[in-house]
């Protein structure tokens, strides 16, 4: 007999051992049609990666906001800068003139 001829046999006996074959229907099992699969889990720890990086991003915008609130509260010329800033307001003798970029 050949080479290939004795590895030929080999293989097609592990390939259809018993065991072989038990393990691969529980691969596919867990695979696909577990209620927890892989292919859930993997879109899951996706979703969780998303969800962790827009909390940061909400921490940092609320360490921000925070900041922006202390310098307003701070004094009445902040306030007076951005009530005049976002919200358009004038003393009674001012002209406003709005460049939108």
């Amino acid at each position: 007999m050949s080479f290939l001829g004795i590895t030929g046999k080999r293989f097609k006996s592990l390939l259809f051992n018993k065991y072989t074959i038990v393990f691969m229907v529980f691969a596919v099992f867990v695979t696909f049609f577990d209620e927890h699969n892989l292919i859930q889990r993997w879109k899951t720890n996706q979703k969780i990666y998303r969800m962790e990086k827009e909390l940061k991003f909400y921490k940092e915008e609320i360490k921000s906001t925070k900041q922006k609130k202390n310098e307003l509260e701070s004094s009445d010329e902040n306030l007076e800068k951005f009530a005049r800033e976002h919200y358009l307001l004038k003393k009674e003798n001012e002209d406003i003139f709005i460049i939108k970029e």
